[in-house]
């Protein structure tokens, strides 16, 4: 009885390379899975922050509006300042000189 060895090298060499094989498979599947939830993730991210940018109301009021507007009121203020003070200027003249 001659001893043969119960696996030859070359044998071996075939399961490694299949075990290997079959290891990379199951990390590149590992991988494309966790890419997948990666990219799920960062769409409801997206559409988080989507969301809250439609909910914002776009801006009507420009600095240089509400200048302009600031404006008008003092000067509508200004005559109405002195619009009043010409009135009571006359009720005064009107009251000692009636």
């Amino acid at each position: 009885m001659s001893q043969e060895p119960l696996i030859t090298r070359a044998e071996l060499r075939k399961r490694r390379q299949q075990a290997d094989h079959e290891l990379s498979e199951q990390q590149k599947q590992m991988i494309k899975e966790s890419e997948n939830e990666q990219h799920r993730r960062e769409k409801e991210i997206d559409r988080f922050y989507r969301k809250e940018y439609k909910k914002k109301q776009p801006i009507k009021k420009t600095r240089a509006r509400e200048n302009q507007k600031s404006r008008q009121m003092n000067t509508f203020l200004g005559k109405a300042i002195a619009l009043v003070a010409v009135l009571i200027v006359l009720v005064y003249l009107a009251i000692i000189y009636l």
